[in-house]
């Protein structure tokens, strides 16, 4: 039997992009899909497109407290074998996403799955021109370059990482798949999965939050890194770097 796939939609006020995300999952071809929506307190018309559903669904009301705990909350609801956490605005590029990774999982035997994302701005896909490293734990403690939405993972592997930390701000990502590597490699793949959409409500919009971002990312990165001094001056020397280029960039507020 297939695995069955828990995919995580975290909602609030919503209803601009959400049906494209629904209409992506409802095309899937995968069989066994569990679909929970974690709502953090929608006064438009979000409630009402989920609840319009024509096929099972859970919805969690009014979780506050932030995304990462929303998502934390759609772990402990999900009685899936894999959890895909896709966030309202972004959407599955194919309708074969969640078959293909299902297949992956149980031929590869791994823990979990990343892929890549497409851009999606103003309307217009556009191509991550960013060629991934290969995936390693060295890698990846050099910078995160695990997109959200294309990354999969088996339930026991989530719940023994503990979720997501719930005092990260910005790099509750980054910090779980730290985690997750050191539990077991993931299958990497090279192809855009999902569609993540750019726009003004997006946390990554302006240069002032781009820098806390950072900086909380370097936080997380010190916290996984060796007490080897080289190492870790090698980390601060690529944060300062990284810094000076987002404060000289176009548009720094």
């Amino acid at each position: 039997m297939a695995l069955t796939i828990s995919v995580i939609t975290c909602t609030w006020n919503s209803e601009t992009y959400l049906p494209e995300s629904i209409a992506s999952v409802l095309a899937q071809d995968h069989p066994n899909i569990e679909y929970i929506f974690v709502d953090g307190g929608s006064t438009d018309g979000t409630l009402d497109q989920i609840r319009a559903l024509k096929r099972p669904y859970r919805l969690l009301e009014n979780v506050q407290g932030g995304v990462s705990r929303a998502m934390n909350e759609g772990l402990r609801a999900a009685t899936g074998d894999v959890i895909a956490y896709l966030h309202s605005d972004d959407y599955y590029l194919q309708p074969n996403v969640l078959s293909r990774v299902a297949q992956l999982l149980e031929s590869s035997g791994k823990g979990w799955l990343f892929g890549r994302t497409m851009a999606l701005i103003d309307g217009k896909l556009h191509a991550d021109n960013y060629v991934a490293p290969r995936f390693s734990f060295a890698n990846l403690l050099r910078g995160n370059f695990i997109p959200h939405p294309a990354t999969f993972v088996r339930r026991n592997l989530m719940m023994r990482a503990g979720g997501f930390n719930t005092a990260l701000k910005y790099a509750m990502d980054y910090d779980l798949w730290l985690k997750l590597a050191k539990m077991g490699e993931p299958v990497q793949l090279d192809d855009a999965l999902a569609a993540f959409r750019e726009h003004e409500g997006s946390l990554s919009s302006s240069s002032r939050t781009r820098l806390a971002a950072m900086a909380e990312d370097f936080r997380v990165r010190l916290s996984y890194s060796s007490k080897n001094p080289v190492e870790r001056l090698a980390h601060y020397a690529r944060y300062f770097v990284r810094r000076r280029r987002v404060i000289h960039s176009k548009g720094h507020a």
